[in-house]
This record gives C-alpha cells, sequence and structure tokens, in this order.
C-alpha cells in the first residue's frame, strides 16, 4: 500500500469523528469541512512511522485548525448584528440516537452554552466530557501544560452546569408530535392552543445577522412568542409552508415562503413542553443544510 493510499484509508476512517470534534468547537459545519480539508493536507506530510496513534494525532491535529478558525471567527463575530447561533446540523447517524451524550453535545442549546466559552476551554470542555481523551492528549492539542488543561477542564464544566439544565431525552415521536402540534394550532390562530404546549418562559432566538428580517434580540414568555409565531405565519400568508424536519437531533421545521426557503427552526422541549425556538435565517448559514453528516463519538 503506497503511504498516500495509507494516509487517505486513516484519514478517511476517522472522518465521522473529526467532524464531529471541529462542528462541537466551531459550531459551523461548512467551517469544519475547511478545517478538515486544511488538516488532511497537513496529515498528507506527515511521516506514518512517526505516529504512534493516529485517532489521538489526528484529533490533535483538527482541533488546532479549529481553534485557529474559532478565534477568528470570534473577532468577526464582534460586527455580527443581532443574536449568533449555530449551522443547522442534518445528522446522519445512529450513534446520535443511541448517545445520549453525543446527542446533547450537538444540541443547538449546548452549542449555544459553549459560545459563552473561551475558544480554549470550548476545545478543552468538548475533547475531555465529549470525547474522553485524556488531560495529556488535550495539552498537546491546545498547547498548555496539562496542569493548565485540568484547570480549564473543571472551569468549563462548572461554567456549563450553571448555565445548561440537566439534559433529559426526549423520545423523538413524542417531540415531533408536540412541535407538529404546535405549528397546527399557530396556522389556525389558535393561540389558546399555542399557549398549552408552550413553557412560561419560552424564549425564541432568531439568527439573521441582519440580511433577513427577524427579532434581533431574543424574545421571552408564552404569550408574546405565541403571538410572534402567530404574526409570522399571517405575514406568509397561503404562500408559506412547513416542512417538519430533525436538525441537530431534535425537531425542526423548514420554513418556505413559496419556492424561496426561508429558514429553519429547530425546537427544545422540557417537561412536554416548548422551551426554546432557535431560528436560522441567515442566508449564508442555510447553504449546507440539506448535507447530511455523519458524527460519532467512536471509532
Amino acid at each position: 500500500m503506497s503511504t498516500t493510499t495509507e494516509h487517505a484509508e486513516r484519514f478517511t476512517m476517522l472522518r465521522p469523528l473529526l467532524f464531529t470534534i471541529a462542528y462541537e468547537i466551531l459550531g459551523s459545519a461548512t467551517e469544519s469541512d475547511d478545517v478538515l480539508q486544511e488538516s488532511y493536507l497537513r496529515w498528507a506530510e506527515v511521516d506514518l512511522d512517526t505516529v504512534h496513534d493516529t485517532k489521538a494525532y489526528l484529533a490533535q491535529l483538527v482541533t488546532r485548525q479549529a481553534l485557529n478558525a474559532l478565534r477568528a471567527q470570534s473577532r468577526r463575530r464582534e460586527d455580527y448584528i443581532g443574536p449568533w447561533l449555530p449551522e443547522p446540523l442534518l445528522v446522519q447517524s445512529k450513534d446520535a440516537e443511541a448517545d445520549v451524550v453525543l446527542a446533547e453535545s450537538v444540541s443547538m442549546a449546548m452549542l449555544v452554552v459553549l459560545e459563552t466559552l473561551t475558544p480554549d476551554e470550548r476545545a478543552v470542555f468538548v475533547l475531555r466530557e465529549v470525547f474522553g481523551f485524556s488531560h495529556d492528549e488535550i495539552a498537546a492539542a491546545v498547547g498548555k501544560s496539562t496542569t493548565a488543561v485540568r484547570q480549564m477542564a473543571h472551569r468549563a464544566r462548572e461554567h456549563v452546569q450553571s448555565r445548561r439544565k440537566r439534559f433529559e431525552p426526549v423520545d423523538p415521536k413524542t417531540s415531533t408530535e408536540i412541535t407538529m402540534r404546535f405549528f397546527a394550532a399557530a396556522s389556525t390562530g389558535d393561540l389558546d392552543g399555542l399557549m398549552e404546549l408552550l413553557a412560561p418562559d419560552v424564549v425564541w432566538t432568531a439568527d439573521s445577522a441582519g440580511k433577513r428580517s427577524a427579532a434581533r434580540r431574543p424574545v421571552t414568555g408564552a404569550e408574546r412568542v405565541g403571538r410572534l409565531v402567530l404574526g409570522l405565519l399571517r405575514a406568509a400568508g397561503e404562500a408559506g409552508r412547513i416542512e417538519p424536519a430533525v436538525y441537530n437531533n431534535a425537531p425542526a421545521l423548514k420554513l418556505f415562503l413559496g419556492d424561496s426557503f426561508e429558514g429553519i427552526v429547530t425546537v427544545e422541549i422540557v417537561d412536554g413542553r416548548i422551551s426554546h425556538f432557535y431560528a436560522m435565517r441567515n442566508p449564508d448559514k442555510l447553504v449546507g443544510v440539506d448535507v447530511p453528516r455523519e458524527i460519532t463519538r467512536t471509532v
């Protein structure tokens, strides 16, 4: 086997894992693809005789590239208009259905919390809590001492736990049914029916980057969110339509106005009620939403 072929085979075998690491660090499938492409070019130049653990080596390589991209992304976000949300991810993986940790790690709610960490803290948290890499392996990936990584991991874990309610997986059929009941009520203007399905402190967060009409601040409270949804559907009129979907391993809806694809709304459900809507309206983040991605925590 040629070294070129062996490089390609080792990388291809680990690609779902590497993509998952990059996506959880970046929150962007598009940028994760770029990171993997750049990482492969660097990997192709590596002498395989010097590689003792391919998984650890490639995970470290991808983490470094993802961190570089995240730091550049953080600078660009200083001028971002309105809330920033991760790119919706069309998951193609049986692991995400059976693996609660994996499902939670790619949920919109978790990715939004990870946005509040520093780039290094985010990488350390993801590699340790989601993928189970050792502190020594993570130290090599982020260029810190093992002691510093231990402290960072502890700090990041406490930060996430204080901002993220305990994750309770919801049966996909149940969550989809609740979502469809909500939008069926919305389509008929049934505000009372909507209120029954919304948590009192439900939040609507929309990402448009100022390129589409959308609320530039999160909207909170059942009545306000219910009226917002009614207004959106009323504005869409007969030309608007909704298609059920699943993104980030959660129920979602694809929104259309005539033949124009307008966005994706993913839904978080807690205790049988909708607790959060994440509406992606930024056209730049909708380009690759129909591309299925295989994700995994294992090889």
